[in-house]
């Protein structure tokens, strides 16, 4: 593991990681949290964001002209890779397309066809991402690899973004697993 990669866990499991009894935007219910934009929007979490994103997509091989995902999670994703990458532009998903101006749904990044990457902070049902692949592939992008921050490992998410993303690869670059270990190494205490 790169030293940024392992940074940015130590972070994620200081900041983001929080123990208790959360609703999820799934509908579920779960003992854990993890609020990548604290750590996503952290001045050291952006850059070791952007770094770790980085070294896994030249690990990989990649090589996308830009980099986006569906805004809101992705949003310090896509910037803080391309400030730290200084050639990969970036681009956001609209939830839905603007009513106003120019009526799209991706932003920022134009040119196609182009290489890209999807990313995501957490995965857990898969649907934003799928989502972000659905409306990139739609505007013309040609999407080279799908990437999130933390996995929440509910196979259903897993198996919705693979299938949506085929032939394209998922990566995830920590488990919720991951996170939760190094939270408890650290000795993180929660406020009861």
């Amino acid at each position: 593991m790169s030293s940024a990669r392992a940074e940015l866990l130590r972070v994620l499991a200081q900041k983001s990681f929080k123990l208790g009894d959360f609703k999820l935007s799934s509908g579920g219910t779960s003992d854990y949290y993890i609020d990548c934009r604290i750590t996503t929007l952290d001045a050291r979490g952006a850059r070791l964001t952007g770094e770790a994103f980085l070294d896994e997509i030249q690990a990989r091989g990649w090589r996308p002209r830009a980099i986006g995902g569906l805004t809101m999670g992705a949003d310090p994703i896509v910037s803080a890779v391309a400030v730290v990458s200084g050639t990969i532009s970036g681009f956001l998903v609209r939830k839905a397309e603007k009513q106003h101006g120019t009526a799209q749904r991706i932003e920022g990044f134009y040119d196609k066809p182009a290489r890209v990457v999807i990313v995501d902070d957490v995965c857990t049902t898969g649907a934003s991402t799928v989502a972000a692949i659905e409306a990139a592939r739609e505007f013309g992008f040609e999407i080279e690899g799908i990437m999130c921050l933390v996995e929440r490992e509910e196979a259903r998410g897993r198996a919705a973004v693979e299938q949506a993303a085929r032939p394209a690869p998922f990566v995830a670059l920590f488990t919720a697993s991951d996170v939760r270990r190094e939270h408890l190494r650290l000795g993180q205490v929660q406020p009861a």
